[in-house]
């Protein structure tokens, strides 16, 4: 699997594009559609998946689903557990925090995560915006220390990080 990050929109935004076998999976279109077609090309789009429902990573998505009439994923219409979309299959864990309905997408034979905002490089999503809990941060957090130090990271905004770094030097593990 071959992994794309876009950095879009005013908030610089990560959209991931994930290409296998001339398909894709388009997690977080946060703007600029015609960039993300662009990168798409002539690649079949499996679905879209959205880690959480704030306006920096969905403003791309109703363009993006007229025009590649694909489903679209999230905390409301996929379950935790071991979930298959295409050509894409992928473990989705419940991490509310930043918002009640993130999901981290996680693919373990590739060793990576797709965390939205709740986790960056040495920090972690804000909890005092509609939807954050500072409780709710702290659960998730613990769940996510149980994987293994090497999975990638690869966060909502910024750069990507490994697990075991932010185990490290994260003060919020």
């Amino acid at each position: 699997m071959k992994i794309e990050r876009l950095v879009v929109g005013p908030i610089e935004t990560n959209c991931y594009l994930l290409h296998k076998e001339k398909h894709v999976l388009v997690i977080d279109p946060g703007e600029e559609a015609h960039k993300i077609i662009e990168h798409i090309g002539n690649d079949m789009v499996d679905g879209i998946v959205i880690t959480h429902h704030h306006f920096d990573h969905v403003g791309a998505l109703e363009e993006l689903k007229e025009k590649y009439s694909v489903p679209v994923y999230d905390f409301y219409n996929l379950k935790e557990g071991i979930q298959t979309i295409g050509h894409f299959t992928f473990h989705v864990l419940y991490t509310p925090g930043h918002k009640e309905d993130l999901i981290t997408l996680i693919f373990p034979h590739e060793k990576v995560m797709f965390v939205g905002d709740f986790i960056f490089k040495r920090s972690i999503g804000r909890t005092d915006l509609e939807g954050g809990n500072h409780l709710d941060m702290y659960s998730s957090l613990e769940k996510i220390k149980k994987y293994d130090d090497n999975y990638i990271i690869y966060p909502g905004h910024g750069e990507n990080t490994t697990l075991g770094e932010e185990k490290k030097y994260n003060p919020y593990f």
